[in-house]
């Protein structure tokens, strides 16, 4: 394993993360503030507990997997198609390095960026209402997983992008869609049966589940079934990133 290189490609993204702090640093509590605002005080306001739960709080571990789940896509999507773009990818493809090495430094510092924004949030919410953490370590591990499952599933979208205006055409009309309604802001025991059926073929619905047992003990699915979701989907990126290497579809042009 070349853990100089993996260091290198590591370090290089999270410099270019540093360097636009306000971006992204800023904007993750500035939005985050104005969930609480909007959905906290004028939805709270109606809506006082879910399942036992003041709905301020309810909604703090939609509300990081929301982001965690946007940024992963977006750090690592626009990570590997930058040199993609610039003519540079086939400098690296040349470099003496493994294909896995080059996922694990790119997916790794989407990854972390991830982890650091999801930890902005946590503490922001902290400032809104109050909540206690009932699982630390499962909160932490399914932090962990969703950053690096959701990073290689953007480094997949990044590989597929031809353009800037592909690389957001699946963040912004499929995998937000799909944490809003994956039960980010409500129970999915509040809807009627027959959305409750077709909210569980929504995946993110497992991983918010999941999530939010770590906060508060409760769950809209088994947390096993949560963590079989999060692998299962963990594979399959791994298994489509391990065939685009393999075929070059995508990188060898």
């Amino acid at each position: 394993m070349n853990w100089t290189a993996i260091r290198s490609i590591f370090f290089f993204e999270m410099a270019r993360f540093f360097r636009t702090i306000a971006q992204s640093f800023l904007a993750p509590v500035i939005s985050t503030s104005l969930y609480f605002v909007v959905f906290g005080a004028a939805i709270g306001s109606r809506i006082q507990e879910v399942e036992g739960i003041s709905y301020g709080a309810f909604i703090v571990p939609g509300l990081i997997m929301l982001t965690v789940i946007t940024q992963s896509i977006s750090n690592a999507s626009f990570g590997i198609y930058f040199p993609k773009f610039i003519g540079t990818f086939s400098e690296l493809l040349a470099a003496p390095i493994s294909f896995l090495e080059i996922v694990i430094g790119y997916v790794g510092a989407a990854a972390t960026k991830a982890l650091i924004i999801g930890a902005i949030i946590l503490f922001t919410a902290f400032f809104f209402v109050d909540f206690s953490i009932e699982h630390p370590l499962a909160m932490l591990a399914f932090l962990v997983l969703t950053s690096i499952s959701f990073s290689l599933f953007g480094f997949i979208l990044g590989i597929w992008a031809g353009n800037f205006e592909q690389l957001q055409i699946v963040p912004l009309l499929i995998v937000t869609p799909l944490v809003f309604l994956g039960g980010s802001f409500y129970s999915i025991s509040m809807l009627p049966p027959v959305w409750q059926t077709i909210s569980m073929f929504n995946p993110v619905v497992y991983l918010i589940s999941g999530f939010r047992w770590a906060f508060f003990d409760t769950a809209d699915v088994p947390i096993i079934t949560s963590l079989l979701a999060i692998g299962l989907f963990t594979g399959i990126c791994l298994l489509v990133i391990g065939w685009i290497f393999r075929t070059g579809w995508r990188i060898r042009q």
